[in-house]
């Protein structure tokens, strides 16, 4: 991953709500937006955009515009740190959109798994220990959910025991693309 502000901790706290990427990136594109303007983009209920706006604002990305109050102006803003996560979020969201994925279909675990496989063939305790704290059951999950919608490969090595080795298909590396910006 190049991107400094996309550590495998960062990817996993964006992952950790459904629409949470998607209402970064919607911040990011628009310098902020109100309420009801993200609830009907999104088809969310109240109670949904209620809990992912104060995530959100939990991890310092997304603030109150301080501005507020005339019916132009955005309610809500991305914070100074938000601002390069939002950007970061943009670009996920596109490749999202490209590859024909919907906003659940990225667990918790997908957007990790994807920059830490990285160019090479890796075998699943290497992938697991990059990725620390994954347990295998979600590592394998996600994997599995992976080659199902054609991001990650899964080819055996001819030894004994066989060796299984992961490695990103083109899907998945314009994903990882993405996320490394």
């Amino acid at each position: 991953m190049n991107d400094p502000v996309l550590t495998s901790a960062v990817l996993q706290r964006l992952a950790a709500g459904r629409w949470t990427i998607p209402v970064l990136a919607l911040l990011s594109r628009e310098q902020g937006s109100r309420f009801a303007v993200i609830e009907r983009r999104f088809s969310l209920s109240r109670n949904s955009l209620t809990r992912t706006l104060a995530y959100l604002r939990e991890q310092g990305w997304v603030m109150p515009n301080p501005g507020h109050g005339h019916p132009l102006r955005p309610e809500y803003v991305l914070t100074d740190s938000g601002r390069a996560i939002g950007a970061a979020c943009e670009r996920i969201e596109d490749a999202r959109v490209r590859l024909g994925l919907e906003a659940p279909d990225l667990s918790r675990w997908t957007l990790p798994v994807a920059g830490g496989l990285g160019d090479d063939w890796t075998r699943f305790n290497a992938l697991q220990s990059r990725l620390a704290p994954v347990t295998p059951r979600a590592l394998s999950l996600t994997l599995q959910a992976m080659i199902g919608q054609d991001l990650v490969a899964r080819r055996l090595e001819d030894r004994f025991p066989p060796v299984a080795l992961y490695g990103l298909t083109g899907r998945g590396t314009e994903l990882a693309e993405a996320v490394a910006g």
